[in-house]
């Protein structure tokens, strides 16, 4: 292994960045605030004295930084954040000495790594997280709608199509008589019709990267478990919008793909939000929306043709 004579921790933030870079020979420790342009803190480490080994922690800035430094010959480590030790007495947390930290953990080997996802996965990964949002908006959306005409005593007489085809075409019908009511309700249908167009849009573009994509074979195995596909049912229960494809198990995919292993079948029931104890509906470490995806599609009762993996 080559001997390393740069050591460098990078605080990473939006706007500004402090590097904390240690000479391996003299023990020399400097600080030096930088902008937040990834070609600028490229050119600075590329600029100290080689070999040059480069940490920083995963976050909102993403992994360009880490593909950039990797491309101009340094070497560069991303940093789980919830893994980073921290002793019980230190809470004074600045800038400095979170760069400070970094590289001497990375001088001793005490970062845990995190994996770089390539491009394309990660294209699939925000694809997949707008996906997520869109979902979480419609539900908000249509929780505001049941709340309005609870408010006028309006009540669906079915109960268990709720959101079918039927349901809506009651809800076109609804006059609350007020003109500000029935404006109100004019513009949530108009947020939900919205909404379900943009999901089923989303839905459409990842049934179709998916073949393609580096998470084709993990999102095969994952289609072997009875019940999953590409894109399972939003709600699995035969009579609740089961026209629409909902809960998208890429998710559970590209959590599974983080690791550079093949998955194990245990871990990848873990990812999907299954477990091989059979407590795990009551068990609250279980991700909701992962268990989810891999639990409601067990409602339906249509056979599936069998996943042949890729």
């Amino acid at each position: 292994m080559t001997k390393v004579r740069t050591w460098t921790g990078l605080d990473v933030h939006a706007a500004k960045v402090i590097a904390c870079v240690v000479d391996a020979e003299s023990g020399e420790m400097t600080v030096r605030r930088l902008p937040g342009e990834t070609k600028e803190l490229v050119a600075f480490c590329a600029g100290r004295s080689a070999p040059v080994r480069v940490a920083y922690e995963a976050g909102p800035t993403g992994f360009g930084l880490s593909r950039a430094l990797t491309a101009a010959g340094v070497g560069c480590v991303v940093a789980a954040p919830g893994k980073i030790e921290r002793p019980a007495t230190d809470r004074v947390k600045t800038d400095q000495r979170d760069a400070e930290r970094l590289v001497r953990l990375l001088m001793i080997d005490g970062l845990h790594v995190v994996r770089v996802p390539g491009i394309e996965e990660e294209a699939i990964r925000d694809l997949v997280r707008a996906r997520e949002d869109i979902r979480g908006d419609l539900m908000r959306a249509r929780h505001r709608l049941g709340k309005l005409l609870l408010r006028h005593d309006v009540r669906y007489d079915s109960t268990g199509d709720n959101w079918t085809v039927r349901h809506r075409v009651w809800l076109t019908d609804v006059q609350l008589g007020e003109r500000g009511a029935q404006a109100t309700l004019i513009d949530y249908l108009g947020a939900i019709d919205t909404l379900v167009l943009r999901r089923d849009t989303l839905e459409q573009t990842i049934s179709q990267l998916i073949p393609g994509s580096p998470l084709a074979d993990t999102v095969a195995r994952l289609r072997c478990l009875r019940g999953i596909d590409t894109l399972s049912r939003s709600l699995g229960k035969p009579n609740n919008d089961c026209t629409k494809p909902g809960a998208v198990l890429t998710t559970s995919a590209a959590s599974a793909a983080r690791s550079s292993q093949s998955p194990s079948p245990d871990t990848s029931l873990a990812s999907a939000g299954q477990s091989p104890t059979p407590n795990n509906s009551h068990d609250p470490s279980t991700p909701q929306h992962s268990a989810e995806e891999a639990a409601e599609p067990a409602w339906s009762p249509r056979a599936r043709t069998p996943a042949v993996l890729l």
